[in-house]
């Protein structure tokens, strides 16, 4: 069903920037009904419209993570090209900038410029380093910002390079917490009148999943070190290769679902052990207890693994690629992809979380083409004639129609 309203209707969004961290952000809240308007360079656009998988000339990731945006080409280094963004961030609740720090006030549409033209804005930063402090002029990818963050140290294998997941996945976080900060803003503003600024840093949003590694460095000067496939001080939680090559995860960690679950292993001896009865014993046997799951699921399938699993109630699933994914009733079940049409053609992508169940969010149209939405942005919120949208595209400022 598609929904028109949502939790965000009503609020008006200024996304300047590109690739991930804040169209990520601005995708969330676009899908949660505010209206995000996307400023473009004329010339090609987001860089993201050309990345990875293309077809027909766009990135399939576009159509996905712009859904629901209106593309607006205006030159943010010409005067005029400034001057309109200003006019439609006076006109905004939100604006989205993912530069780095400095730049929007190089170009004099920073947050202070607007304290007293639009007292209620919330204006949302996301950088790789933060506003402050004396990394904040450093470039800072996800990549780099992963790495510095904690997040990668203890990902991977010990005496092996750090791994990172194949996805940009300090991007997304960020986004996730810019979209966080920018609800928690709008709350307050309902007290307070004013709006502030939310200032994300990629490091900070994957140092925020770091769990205990700080206290258990302050408090027992322990540094948690990477730990292959299991979880440090968490026993037994392992990846294990079956007969027929697939892999399994089991989450057997809790005293009682342990006892289950070498039962159904066969290893009754081990389930009645009162030196493995708790989390605390199983740590200092680790290796004895990996080495019996292990050699479980190498002598059986995968399917029958998960069968018995189920069977005795203990946390246990596949590793899934995105074609187990689509195939999956749950996923299916959950509504967790969604269609739109590009072209003629269908094309699957994934719906956002979290799911509302009285004001869902939902794609209302896929990423959009270049531009497309100049003239209904300029003209009807801005108010300028045909005449000054000519002038406009013949001097460069916006892309003229096609």
């Amino acid at each position: 069903m598609m929904q028109t309203d949502g939790p965000l209707s009503g609020y008006r969004v200024i996304e300047l920037g590109q690739l991930l961290a804040g169209p990520f952000a601005g995708c969330m809240l676009g899908y949660f009904g505010a209206e995000v308007i996307k400023i473009e360079t004329p010339n090609g656009g987001d860089p993201i419209r050309n990345w990875r998988q293309m077809k027909d000339g766009t990135s399939l990731w576009w159509y996905s993570l712009a859904r629901n945006k209106k593309s607006v080409t205006i030159d943010l280094k010409t005067k005029t090209g400034i001057e309109l963004v200003k006019r439609l961030i006076n006109s905004a609740d939100i604006v989205i900038e993912n530069f780095r720090p400095g730049v929007v006030e190089d170009w004099g549409i920073g947050p202070k410029e607007f304290k007293q033209s639009n007292p209620k804005l919330v204006y949302a930063r996301i950088s790789g380093y933060g506003q402050t402090g004396p990394y904040a002029s450093k470039p800072g990818f996800a990549s780099v910002c992963e790495g510095i963050s904690g997040f990668r140290y203890v990902n991977g294998h010990p005496e092996q390079a750090p791994v990172r997941p194949n996805l940009s996945i300090g991007d997304t976080i960020s986004g996730i917490h810019a979209a966080l900060g920018i609800c928690l803003a709008l709350l307050e503003q309902k007290t307070s009148g004013t709006g502030q600024v939310v200032d994300v840093a990629l490091y900070e949003s994957m140092f925020n999943l770091m769990e205990a590694v700080v206290p258990e460095y302050d408090g027992a000067n322990v540094i948690r070190q990477p730990s292959g496939s299991t979880v440090t001080g968490i026993v037994p939680t392992n990846t294990y290769r079956c007969l027929d090559g697939k892999y399994v995860v089991i989450g057997g960690n809790g005293d009682s679902i342990f006892q289950r679950l070498m039962t159904a292993a066969g290893y009754p001896a081990m389930a009645q052990d009162p030196a493995l009865a708790s989390n605390s014993g199983r740590v200092e046997h680790e290796v004895s207890i990996d080495k019996a799951l292990c050699d479980w699921c190498a002598a059986n399938n995968a399917s029958h693994i998960l069968h018995i699993l189920d069977l005795n109630r203990v946390p246990g699933g596949p590793i899934y690629n995105v074609e187990d994914m689509v195939a999956d009733p749950h996923f299916n079940a959950r509504g967790l992809f969604e269609n739109v049409q590009i072209n003629g053609e269908t094309l699957k992508i994934p719906a956002i979380l979290p799911k509302l169940d009285k004001t869902p969010g939902s794609t209302r149209w896929p990423g959009p083409e270049l531009g497309s939405h100049n003239h209904h942005v300029l003209n009807e919120i801005l108010g300028l004639s045909e005449v000054e949208l000519t002038q406009l595209a013949q001097d460069g400022v916006i892309q003229a129609p096609n």
